[in-house]
C-alpha cells in the first residue's frame, strides 16, 4: 500500500498506556451501559485496533492477538470485529479490506475516512450528508448504511 513516502508510515493515532487503558475502560462502560459483553477476545482486538498507527487487516490482527505470539483462530478475531462494528467502536474500510477503532464519540453515526495514497493513514471524520440522504429519501430508498471513503495525500505526504 505505502509509496515512496518521505516521513514514517501511519497516522500516529495509536494508544498506549493511560490513554488505552483509559479507552478499553470506556468500552467496558459502554458494554455494560448496553448490557453486553467486552469479552477477553473482543477486548484484545480492540486493544489491537486501538494502539495502532494506521488500518489493522485481520490477518494483522491474528498474527498479534496473543501476548505470547501464539496466533489467533481466525474465527476468534473475525468474530470480535463483527461485535466491534456492531457496537460502534470500529469501522472497516472497504477499499483497503482494513480496520480502525471508532475515534468519534457519542452515538451512531455515518462512517467517513481520509485515506493516504502515500503512507495509508486513515483518519476518521464526520461528514455533512444530510443533502444526500435527504435526496435517497425523496427517492423513496431507505439508507441502512454508508462509508465515505476519500483519497488522497495526508499532510506530511504532501509536504514530503
Amino acid at each position: 500500500m505505502a509509496h515512496d513516502c518521505a516521513h514514517d508510515e501511519g497516522s500516529g493515532q495509536g494508544l498506549s498506556g493511560p490513554r488505552l487503558a483509559e479507552a478499553l475502560a470506556d468500552a467496558d462502560a459502554r458494554c455494560a451501559a448496553a448490557r453486553e459483553r467486552l469479552t477477553s477476545p473482543r477486548r484484545r482486538v480492540l486493544e489491537l485496533l486501538l494502539s495502532a498507527d494506521s488500518p489493522l487487516k485481520a490477518y494483522d490482527m491474528i498474527a498479534a492477538f496473543g501476548t505470547d505470539g501464539v496466533p489467533a483462530k481466525p474465527p476468534t478475531v473475525y468474530r470480535a470485529l463483527d461485535f466491534l462494528e456492531k457496537q460502534g467502536f470500529a469501522h472497516r474500510i472497504e477499499s483497503l479490506n482494513a480496520y480502525v477503532p471508532c475515534r468519534i464519540q457519542g452515538g451512531a453515526h455515518r462512517a467517513a475516512f481520509l485515506i493516504c495514497d502515500c503512507c495509508g493513514a486513515a483518519r476518521e471524520f464526520e461528514p455533512g450528508l444530510e443533502a444526500g440522504l435527504s435526496a435517497a429519501a425523496e427517492a423513496g430508498y431507505s439508507v441502512r448504511s454508508l462509508t465515505l471513503e476519500a483519497r488522497g495525500l495526508c499532510p506530511a505526504c504532501r509536504e514530503a
